[in-house]
């Protein structure tokens, strides 16, 4: 089994572009609404499902901590909808997500999320599925529900990729 070392980098807008889309309020449009009691940061990320009745979820989810290392054996991805995660407790957690190669996952890259961010993968992303840091912690998730198979996932039959630090 070959073992490949990701470096996990900072989560910006450059970077994680092709995959998706950052969720924070650093940059975005302001609007106070409500009498001007509330700032809206608007339009933070855009949701995407197609099939005959698809339908938008809101979920929390939770997620059980890990520790490096942490070894990534498979991806996978949501040909019918964007998937977004928004931590609900300020900590931080990682994403690896992986350009497509002719219907399987390139090599991943990482990202460090931080607690005040968020990420909205796009439609067909091959991404991990969530990987908590320090403890278990909550996330709000906002993806596609009704008819169709939403989910592919790939395991690499030969290789284990590897965070060994954060």
């Amino acid at each position: 089994m070959n073992i490949i070392t990701l470096d996990v980098q900072p989560l910006t807008k450059a970077a994680f572009g092709p995959f998706g889309d950052v969720i924070e309020v650093a940059g975005a449009e302001l609007r106070l609404i409500n009498g001007g009691t509330t700032e809206r940061y608007h339009d933070l990320a855009k949701v995407d499902v197609a099939g005959d009745q698809p339908r938008v979820l809101i979920n929390i989810f939770r997620g059980q901590a890990f520790a490096p290392p942490i070894d990534i054996h498979m991806l996978e991805r949501h040909p019918l909808g964007s998937q977004a995660f928004y931590p609900l407790q300020n900590r931080p957690f990682l994403v690896v997500v992986g350009e497509d190669a002719g219907g399987k996952p390139a090599n991943p890259v990482a990202f460090l999320v931080q607690g005040n961010q968020g990420v909205n993968y796009h439609r067909n992303v091959w991404h991990h599925p969530l990987i908590s840091l320090e403890q278990s912690s909550d996330f709000m998730v906002v993806d596609r529900g009704g008819e169709g198979n939403n989910l592919e996932e790939y395991f690499w039959p030969d290789r284990v990729f590897r965070i060994e630090e954060v």
